[in-house]
């Protein structure tokens, strides 16, 4: 029920007074800390100066950190941090390593704050057989493995054991910060067990910004205690994929320390990556994972074996049979917790990801809002790839300027500028307030007889025939005027002008389901030849090669910007959306499925921004399994809709 404006207005400005509350308290205490770290280098009276050399400082110009410091002359730290947890169940707390990079001057009484990426990936990692995803007619899988698969995904964050891939360390270390490797709890030196997402994995990487901020116990190598003595006690986390989920894990906790976190294509709940409507859901590519697998996947600790307790738990946590949301996933959703985050948020995504899908990234920014958490955000039109090199300069000017804001307390405008960068299906971008974008409004087609369109047409019953068990969705969209008993398509007719989708696309179906598979499936589809951008990109060889930051042998700090790789098609799957017909009611329960009696089902699509361009058609084609992403049941359930009586709803900003 809408709330009267003058509630609705009174929300929003305390909402407001709240960030700026926040923002206005971690700016005070940031430039507190970094008066006390700048004082060290005040002149001392003549009779001190005489036996001691001034303490080196930050050079701060323009309210920015500047590159005074060598990254060749870098020291190399490593620690074992004790965590709260003990999930390998040895009787001793887990710990975590720590691989640290800090200006040399840091041995001179300089203080530093930490960019930290924690990762369950450093490591390596086995291959694992992925669960079978073809059922039988009581829904059980068939005997045998189809799937096997490396669960150590490709990824740039992926770098190897010791080495420090990526740019953090090049940039950031001369500009005064230090950087840190963190292997998870599992992985590589780290103690403990994986958990694909679980608590005692937060508790692993929070104990990173714990041991930089003084409260948690470190050992060096030898198992010499070894203390931070180096560190303002602030602290960053950043990464992609996992590397960009451990952030917002951590931050959800509230840990004093921890001012800001860059989650880029990172999971905000696991649920939302396992599962989708009630039904197993796969991440895109990876058919078949599920947590057991990514866990074992990761797992590269000394004695791996000793995980396998943990693993079978979550073979028999995880419930495959009926997809319902429980404290299993309860437990790995950081969006209960969102209101404790005390960190700056910098939420990017793809919306050509579907590995960790939008949602994941959309309903994180929501609920930062709903919360009065500090935030901004960047969606570009690539997939699950990092996306520095897209645009490169512009990257590291924001994430610096966010950092130097939040970390060293610098009144450098990160919070004036516009919240969010949306690149476009040109490939320029735009910057804008709220995403969606300010004026977007929601427009209901209706999933008439002879297509889509605003007006409801007969109430009509139409059929299809599930055949998703051995035909992907991509060739079941195609011709949708063509006569295809394994679908219903509903198109409108040629666009008058570009529309604009930003948002999530909702469904309203009435229909039935007499068969096997619980799945009903909507595809949001853009008919029309046209060349797009597809989720990968590729080194732009054509110009030279930038140089980001400081060099040293093996690592030149330069890299090619990347360029969006394209293909052209006659159509485009733009969005899609799942519901197991039992979890109608509820993500949490199973409600009974009566054979050819209509329900009225509600479900979303994933988030995304797109143009659908003028003289192409706009398209909705329901399906029941999806090859690429559900379980897949016996070929042969038949769905029936009632046209007419169904409807998509589509946030529309012109």
């Amino acid at each position: 029920m809408a709330r009267p404006n003058g509630i609705r207005t009174r929300t929003s400005a305390v909402r407001r007074a709240s960030a700026v509350r926040k923002a206005t308290s971690v700016r005070k205490w940031g430039m507190a800390a970094l008066a006390a770290s700048l004082l060290t280098a005040l002149p001392t009276p003549a009779a001190a100066q005489a036996d001691r050399a001034p303490q080196p400082a930050l050079k701060i110009v323009d309210n920015r950190t500047e590159p005074v410091f060598s990254r060749a002359d870098a020291v190399h730290q490593q620690v074992d941090v004790e965590t709260e947890a003990d999930s390998d169940r040895d009787g001793k707390r887990d710990t975590i390593r720590m691989r640290i990079l800090r200006p040399k001057e840091t041995d001179a009484g300089l203080k530093v704050a930490t960019i930290i990426e924690a990762s369950p990936y450093w490591g390596g990692g086995p291959d694992v057989p992925f669960h079978n995803v073809d059922l039988d007619e009581d829904g059980l899988p068939l005997g045998g493995q189809r799937l096997t698969g490396d669960a150590r995904r490709p990824s740039l964050a992926a770098a190897g054991p010791v080495t420090y891939g990526g740019y953090y360390d090049n940039y950031y270390l001369p500009r005064g910060y230090a950087v840190a490797e963190v292997d998870s709890v599992g992985t590589g030196a780290a103690t403990g067990c994986s958990t694909s997402g679980g608590r005692n994995e937060t508790l692993g990487a929070k104990a990173a910004v714990d041991w930089l901020a003084g409260r948690a116990r470190g050992w060096d190598p030898d198992g010499k205690p070894v203390g931070a003595t180096w560190s303002t006690g602030n602290s960053a986390m950043m990464g992609i994929s996992y590397n960009g989920t451990l952030p917002t894990a951590v931050a959800s906790t509230g840990v004093k320390g921890l001012k800001a976190i860059v989650p880029i294509s990172g999971i905000s709940s696991w649920y939302d990556y396992y599962r989708a409507g009630g039904g197993v859901v796969a991440p895109g590519g990876y058919q078949g994972e599920d947590t057991d697998i990514l866990a074992k996947g990761v797992t590269s600790r000394a004695n791996p074996e000793v995980c396998a307790p943990v693993h079978d738990a979550l073979t028999a946590q995880q419930d495959r049979t009926t997809g319902d949301f429980g404290p299993f996933w309860k437990e790995r959703d950081y969006l209960r917790d969102v209101g404790r985050i005390k960190a700056g948020v910098f939420v990017v995504h793809g919306f050509n990801d579907w590995n960790v899908k939008t949602k994941n990234s959309v309903q994180l920014w929501d609920a930062l809002k709903r919360n009065g958490v500090p935030r901004k955000m960047w969606l570009h039109q690539a997939g699950h790839v990092n996306p520095m090199p897209l645009r490169m300069e512009e990257w590291l000017r924001q994430t610096h300027q966010w950092f130097d804001f939040w970390l060293y307390g610098l009144e450098n405008g990160a919070l004036d500028e516009p919240k969010v960068d949306v690149e476009q299906a040109d490939f320029s971008w735009k910057r804008q307030p709220e995403w969606p974008a300010r004026g977007t409004r929601d427009e209901t087609l209706r999933l008439n007889s002879d297509g889509l369109s605003p007006w409801p047409g007969a109430p009509v019953r139409q059929s299809l025939t599930d055949a998703g068990r051995t035909v992907a969705a991509e060739r079941l969209v195609a011709e949708p005027e063509a006569a295809n008993p394994n679908r219903l398509a509903y198109t409108t007719g040629a666009l008058r002008k570009d529309l604009r989708v930003n948002g999530v696309p909702r469904m309203s179906v009435l229909a039935s389901l007499k068969g096997t598979s619980p799945y009903v499936t909507a595809l949001l589809v853009d008919y029309g030849k046209d060349t797009r951008a597809t989720a990968g990109t590729a080194s732009d060889t054509s110009r030279p090669a930038v140089c980001y930051g400081q060099g040293i042998p093996g690592d030149t700090g330069c890299a090619y910007r990347s360029k969006h790789r394209t293909e052209s098609a006659d159509f485009r799957i733009v969005s899609r959306g799942w519901l197991d017909v039992r979890n109608r009611n509820s993500l949490s329960r199973q409600d009974r499925v009566v054979e050819g009696r209509e329900y009225a089902l509600k479900w979303d699509m994933q988030p995304q921004e797109y143009v659908f361009k003028k003289g192409h058609r706009l398209g909705v084609v329901l399906i029941s399994t999806d090859f690429d992403y559900t379980l897949r049941y016996p070929a042969g359930t038949t769905m029936s809709v009632r046209a007419g009586f169904s409807s998509v709803t589509l946030p529309v900003s012109r």
